[in-house]
């Protein structure tokens, strides 16, 4: 009754003009990153965290929820009309709407993807509402040993996640556990792993490592593409003429589509989303290849379908609301952008976990009402009025617009603790995870590193000094045990088990 209490008042928070406004900025902000290819809502909030300093919390955390929801949709915008996905969750989506945009219908397949979109982010967060404080209750019960042992399954998961690269997963989470460990001992007042520099002594701090990763490497990997390929996406998107009617899907498309087909989609999202490193985009594959093995036609697939559209979309958007659970109860993020959101929540002296969900609920409970908000209007808001003008926005001219984020990048780097070796950090951390990209190095996984691995060594070190250095503690207590278990059968199900390959789909589809 408390948390349902605590939510109906976020929700009241929410619609204060003040602070309904930045959740409408944050929509507008989110579906312009996603939309536009190579831009991301991971850049968006990261770019959002030095403004973060100079604003009220709750406010900044509703507009990252805006941003995070739109710019999850948003992907499917260029994916659909130039087949190039703004975003990596929009891939699916590209199969198929780009097929029904060359027959003319490309206005009724972004139409479907905001609907199925809506419906996923809807029931997303609805799940997050009414799962969460059940996690509250988990976390509470789960001892030192077995916080450890968690971590430890987080890290496993999202090396495992990368299936053909798990080795290179596990090099950049490890790399990410390094960074973290430069500066001042977290259980000891020494410095370590300083090699004689001084402004190493105060460690990187997360806003140049969350900058760099994502904005300094985007801005080098983005300087490497042509100017005659960005003249070619301007000149086919002002060919485009699409009518505001042409959008709204019909009650004949959906009962074609099959109202099953957005709820398998949004579940399968949400349970995704709450797995680490898992993301969007294996969500919206793994419900894309389930319609397509339960459709009663599975050759349409691949042709220009609204049915693999709504699958797609319906799910990398209820991972929103899964993603945040294990980030907001265990401060294990289930994907890069709620990664980024654990960073905004820190750097504003906010620690989630169990108390942050019970003590501060009144901060949280205006992100579950945002997000939930920002489901609903994503039809009306992005098709219907702003539409036809959302699409038009990757004719920007490129120049301009990188050059500006790489102004805001660098300012961010530096307002952070308004120190010029930190700036510069910013853009060592950008070059290193440049270098790690091209070389198909899973940046999310250095990340995740950099922000557990302070945890996981506390925890490690805290389980041996309280059993007197036996590592045994960790096979003895029964919520370790659970983790471990985990470990093993998620081993089993991500590595022993043969996946669906995506190749396979596509060059079946196509032939």
């Amino acid at each position: 009754m408390d948390n349902l209490l605590g939510i109906l008042q976020g929700f009241q928070t929410l619609f204060i003009p003040g602070v309904f406004i930045y959740v409408l900025l944050g929509f507008i902000v989110g579906t312009f990153f996603g939309a536009v290819p190579g831009l991301t809502a991971t850049l968006a909030i990261a770019l959002l965290l030095p403004v973060t300093y100079s604003m009220d919390i709750v406010k900044s955390l509703v507009m990252c929820m805006g941003i995070y929801m739109a710019g999850m949709y948003s992907g499917s915008i260029t994916a659909i009309t130039i087949n190039i996905p703004g975003a990596p969750s929009a891939m699916m989506t590209a199969i198929e709407g780009n097929k029904m945009m060359e027959r003319g219908e490309g206005a009724k397949a972004l139409g479907q993807a905001a609907f199925a979109s809506m419906i996923g982010g809807t029931i997303g967060s609805i799940l997050l509402m009414i799962v969460a404080p059940f996690a509250v209750k988990l976390a509470l019960l789960i001892k030192t040993p077995g916080k450890f042992s968690l971590i430890l399954f987080a890290f496993v998961v999202v090396i495992l996640a990368q299936r053909k690269s798990i080795a290179k997963g596990a090099v950049a989470t490890i790399l990410g556990i390094m960074i973290a460990t430069i500066g001042i001992d977290i259980m000891q007042p020494a410095a370590r792993f300083t090699f004689g520099i001084d402004p190493l002594v105060q460690g990187i701090d997360l806003m140049p490592l969350i900058i760099g990763t994502f904005a300094i490497s985007e801005l080098l990997i983005q300087s490497e593409k042509s100017s005659d390929e960005y003249k070619l996406i301007n000149k086919e998107m002002l060919k485009q003429k699409i009518s505001r009617r042409d959008f709204l899907p019909t009650i004949k498309e959906i009962k074609e589509i099959g109202l099953m087909t957005y709820i398998k989609g949004a579940l399968i999202g949400y349970f995704i989303g709450v797995l680490p490193g898992a993301g969007g985009s294996m969500a919206a594959f793994i419900s894309y290849a389930e319609a397509m093995r339960s459709s009663n036609d599975p050759d349409k697939f691949g042709t220009g379908t609204l049915e693999g559209i709504a699958a797609a979309e319906s799910a990398n958007n209820a991972v929103c609301g899964g993603a945040l659970v294990p980030m907001l109860t265990f401060s294990i993020p289930g994907d890069a952008v709620a990664a980024v959101v654990l960073g905004v929540l820190i750097i504003n002296g906010l620690q989630p976990g169990p108390r942050l969900m019970t003590t501060q609920f009144h901060l949280v409970a205006p992100m579950f009402a945002a997000l939930f908000v920002s489901a609903l209007i994503i039809l009306p808001l992005t098709l219907y009025i702003l539409g036809p003008y959302f699409i038009k926005i990757v004719t920007i001219n490129r120049k301009i617009l990188y050059s500006s984020i790489a102004l805001v990048a660098m300012v961010g780097g530096y307002v952070s603790t308004y120190s010029t070796f930190q700036m510069l950090m910013t853009l060592i951390m950008g070059v290193i995870a440049y270098v790690l990209r091209k070389q198909n190095y899973p940046t999310v996984s250095l990340l995740l590193g950099f922000i557990l691995g302070p945890m996981i060594e506390k925890y490690f070190r805290r389980s041996l000094y309280i059993n007197d250095g036996n590592p045994l503690i960790f096979f003895t207590q029964w919520d370790s045990i659970v983790f471990l278990l985990l470990i093993v059968v998620f081993y089993y199900f991500l590595t022993k088990r043969k996946g669906v390959d995506i190749k396979e789909i596509i060059e079946k589809n196509r032939s």
